[in-house]
């Protein structure tokens, strides 16, 4: 069992969730949609740089299930990578949360106050419907995953922009996306946050339904893509 790999998994994604939902509790009104957007985008970029030659920096179920469905991952490391992203993200919110307890008089922004969601959880925001916020992770996973499997090709990839191209697609979905559910396109992200946010769950199901549609999707078309081109 490569270790390494899984740890950095866990460590990658425990971050994300830190960091990237932290910026949306702590400095919400202050940086607005666009503003939480690119936190997403610029972590995942400084992650990828740093774990992406250890375990290719997925810290997304999603991504890996994409990967493992184009061929570039067995299914052992699909599990396990899994398995240590959901950890990671549990640990992330569990630090956030303990830093927002620390001081809870301290002005927050992203509450959303009437879902119960304390930590940028992925609940529905006003007048989004569930047929709304699924086609929207569905979409948005779908460009996600697409982007990452093209950007990091050993063939047609980006090389050492991989990472740019990736982190600036996770900015851009999350613009998107916040407005509708806070933008999931990761269910361990989604996971994190709603074991804090007693009113999350009922959303729950789309952050993971959704990005795993999609991934699909995006690893069926990058298929057809490639089969083409080789051609």
């Amino acid at each position: 069992m490569d270790f390494k790999k899984y740890l950095a998994e866990c460590f990658g994604t425990m971050f994300l969730v830190l960091l990237a939902c932290g910026s949306a509790v702590l400095a919400g009104p202050s940086i607005s949609v666009l503003g939480i957007g690119i936190c997403f985008g610029l972590v995942l970029i400084c992650l990828c740089y740093c774990l992406g030659n250890i375990s290719g920096c997925h810290v997304n179920p999603a991504v890996s299930l994409g990967v493992f469905l184009s061929g570039r991952m067995n299914a052992k490391d699909f599990c396990f990578y899994v398995i240590f992203q959901l950890i990671g993200a549990a640990v992330g919110a569990g630090l956030l949360f303990w830093l927002v307890n620390s001081a809870p008089g301290f002005n927050f922004g992203g509450i959303t106050e009437a879902s119960g969601n304390f930590l940028a959880a992925n609940v529905l925001q006003p007048g989004a419907t569930p047929t709304m916020a699924l086609l929207t992770e569905m979409l948005l996973t779908f460009f996600f995953v697409f982007v990452i499997l093209g950007a990091t090709d050993a063939k047609k990839g980006c090389g050492n922009f991989a990472g740019l191209a990736i982190g600036i697609a996770l900015g851009l979905v999350n613009i998107v996306g916040i407005p509708v559910d806070n933008c999931s396109v990761n269910p361990a992200r989604s996971f994190g946050p709603a074991l804090f946010s007693c009113n999350a769950w009922g959303d729950f199901w789309i952050m993971v339904v959704g990005p795993l549609v999609g991934a699909v999707i995006a690893a069926l078309c990058w298929k057809a893509v490639t089969s083409i081109t080789n051609k």
